[in-house]
């Protein structure tokens, strides 16, 4: 069950958004691990463009492509970028084949959406992921990833003044542990799990420079 298709839940997620814990300290974070050089950005579920937005602050001579598959996540992106051409807005649904069309990049980001995804499809998304990145791109992944035990789970969903039946059937909950071993078997470098609160989480890795011949 998907719920992000109905425009009055997303638009509750973008109401209620600031009051997830460390949220701000999350994209600080995620700041920090962005190349210095950047001349093309793709976001993954980019909702209201919050992600896109952070990165062209920071890299302002960089171009990018919002992906979203949300009508109501859309229309908002596009008001976020109504007077930046340097962004495009795309609908895409992440259930389907990434598009080579879009051409190649030097980041790809996405926030809070990925984890919608069953895990197959997920780790399908990350190979994909790695074949659109340049050499030395880097992917940056913040997620909401699966709690060790249920107990820490039910800790989690009560640190956000939650209870069990407010759980989003939407999620489809990975460990971070065999995320970023999806990462290391496709080919990403410099793995790491950069930052982490409970079950919210910054995974990352570079595409790794290609091995030259010595013949």
């Amino acid at each position: 069950m998907n719920r992000w298709v109905d425009a009055d839940h997303a638009r509750a997620y973008l109401a209620d958004r600031a009051s997830i814990p460390y949220q701000s300290q999350a994209m600080t974070v995620l700041a920090e691990f962005v190349p210095a050089e950047v001349e093309r950005v793709l976001d993954l579920g980019t909702g209201d463009g919050i992600t896109m937005a952070l990165v062209r602050e920071l890299r302002p001579q960089s171009v990018g492509v919002a992906v979203d598959f949300s009508d109501a996540m859309l229309t908002e992106a596009r008001a976020s970028f109504a007077a930046d051409p340097s962004v495009e807005v795309v609908e895409h649904d992440l259930d389907m084949p990434l598009p080579t069309t879009w051409g190649t990049f030097d980041l790809v980001v996405s926030s809070f959406a990925i984890h919608h995804l069953p895990d197959p499809r997920k780790r399908m998304l990350y190979g994909e992921i790695f074949g659109l990145l340049r050499p030395r791109g880097v992917f940056l992944n913040l997620e909401h990833v699966a709690s060790p035990t249920p107990e820490l789970h039910l800790e989690f969903l009560d640190a956000l003044g939650r209870g069990p039946d407010d759980d989003d059937p939407s999620n489809i909950l990975a460990p971070v542990e065999e995320q970023l071993g999806w990462f290391r078997e496709i080919g990403f470098t410099h793995v790491d799990c950069h930052w982490k609160w409970r079950e919210l989480a910054l995974l990352g890795g570079v595409v790794p420079l290609p091995v030259r011949s010595r013949s």
